[in-house]
């Protein structure tokens, strides 16, 4: 009959000595510094893009006049807007496409007529005209 009177007095013992250990109060985390990313695009062109990815990207098109291909770009801190511009030699096309928040996918196409068959390259401009990104590609209309 002793360990029956005993029982009381080592059963909330030997349960606290179970019990976890209360966790200690996590600290506040520092607030995370703003980075600052410089402003850059990255520069592919395909055939079409689907579901905000550029499809069969290359750099060397063969295709029929009346084609578009597709400048797809993804642009980090570029401001309000971008200008995408198609250019070979003296000839080029230009594009704004608005940029509403970092990073953010778009896209710009041009047609491509009987003619216009050689070296081309398309570049992504910020709104003061500094160059982010770009990509060089050969067209051959067939």
């Amino acid at each position: 009959m002793r360990i029956a009177s005993l029982i009381p007095l080592v059963l909330p013992v030997a349960l606290l000595a179970q019990a976890p250990a209360p966790k200690p109060k996590a600290e506040a985390a520092p607030a995370p510094e703003a980075t600052s990313i410089r402003p850059h695009a990255e520069v592919k062109v395909g055939t079409a893009v689907e579901k905000m990815e550029v499809v069969g990207e290359a750099t060397d098109f063969k295709v029929a006049a009346g084609t578009k291909l597709y400048a797809w770009t993804k642009v980090w801190n570029p401001g309000d807007s971008v200008t995408v511009v198609f250019s070979k030699g003296e000839t080029s096309s230009k594009q704004e496409l608005k940029v509403p928040h970092s990073p953010y996918r778009t896209n710009a196409y041009r047609t491509f007529r009987q003619g216009d068959g050689g070296s081309w390259t398309v570049k992504v401009l910020a709104a003061d005209g500094t160059e982010l990104g770009s990509a060089a590609f050969t067209v051959e209309i067939q």
